[in-house]
């Protein structure tokens, strides 16, 4: 496939606008097919857009999903913008979808992860004016994530990324745009941001997990009844959640950097508690209390090996 397959439906009578990606890695397929699970009910009848506007677009990136990989040239959901002189075909991907995300209201981002563990929802920051990443629609971002399903909800993704780049620039590792620039941690959901919409991306499980294109479909259906798209009741929230923001990024600097245990996502750790060991012996423990998130042991050197989250004072209904 080597074109953007869009769907898209327009009610005539006014509401939100909602655009709903998946596979933006192309290795992650549950979104892919609880779109089209959607797409067919719409074609049956048996579900229509009373409100607003709906866009549906099962494959963000053909070039990798038809290679079965996360990416084709590059990681599409870093350093997300248009491109004046693309290069890779992610640079062409972002020049079609950066304008379709800028005339919508609120994006559903479909994804899933390597490790084992439950879903989760990521959303963007507490209002605020700051340079990094300012924003005003923190509660309808929060209002959204209390609906998908998830118990868990984390934020903290920009202001992690940035401290890293800063971290990076400090001990001298520059060079790449994932060390030397705070945009290379824009993906679709901050673009979304930027430019006054909201944003959540769902992280519906394990990629194998045959419960995760399940969770996507109904994490569709109930933004659509929670935006008030279609004829259905609102959902209620799931129930309560736990949330934890991202703090600190730790890269890989050697290969021979190793984890002092095999840890999956959000385990918990304890205060001082070793998570991993430098090649020259230097062991990172644990700052406080907290989860290890994101933990890569197949890491690069100069990449991001994992991440220490807290929890977070921050309250999702």
């Amino acid at each position: 496939m080597t074109c953007l397959e869009i769907h898209q439906y327009r009610s005539l009578a006014r509401g939100p606008r909602l655009i709903v990606l998946g596979a933006v890695h192309g290795n992650e397929t549950c979104g892919a097919t609880a779109i089209r699970r959607v797409l067919a009910e719409i074609a049956a009848g048996s579900l229509t857009v009373a409100r607003g506007a709906l866009t549906l677009v099962p494959v963000a990136n053909p070039v990798a999903f038809a290679r079965g990989h996360r990416e084709g040239d590059r990681n599409l959901n870093r350093d997300f913008r248009e491109v004046v002189s693309p290069e890779t075909a992610e640079d062409r991907i972002a020049n079609q979808l950066a304008p379709l995300l800028a005339a919508h209201d609120v994006l559903l981002d479909l994804h899933s992860f390597a490790s084992q563990g439950e879903a989760f929802v990521f959303i963007g920051p507490s209002n605020n004016t700051d340079e990094l990443e300012p924003f005003a629609q923190a509660a309808r971002e929060e209002a959204l994530a209390a609906v998908l399903g998830p118990r868990r909800v984390v934020h903290g993704w920009m202001s992690a990324f940035a401290a890293g780049v800063a971290a990076r620039k400090a001990r001298g590792a520059t060079g790449t745009a994932i060390n030397d620039s705070v945009a290379y941690g824009v993906g679709t959901t901050e673009y979304m941001r930027s430019r006054g919409g909201c944003a959540v991306t769902l992280e519906c499980g394990n990629h194998a997990d045959p419960q995760a294109p399940e969770v996507a479909y109904r994490a569709i259906h109930r933004a659509l009844a929670h935006l008030g798209l279609v004829d259905q009741p609102a959902p209620a929230s799931s129930g309560p959640k736990e949330v934890i923001e991202l703090h600190q990024v730790h890269d890989r600097r050697q290969p021979d950097d190793t984890f002092t245990r095999t840890w999956r996502s959000f385990d918990r750790v304890s205060a001082g508690e070793p998570i991993g060991r430098r090649a020259d012996g230097e062991l990172i423990s644990a700052p406080a209390d907290g989860y290890v998130v994101f933990p890569n042991p197949n890491a690069l050197p100069g990449r991001e090996w994992f991440y220490f989250a807290r929890h977070s004072a921050r309250v999702v209904p």
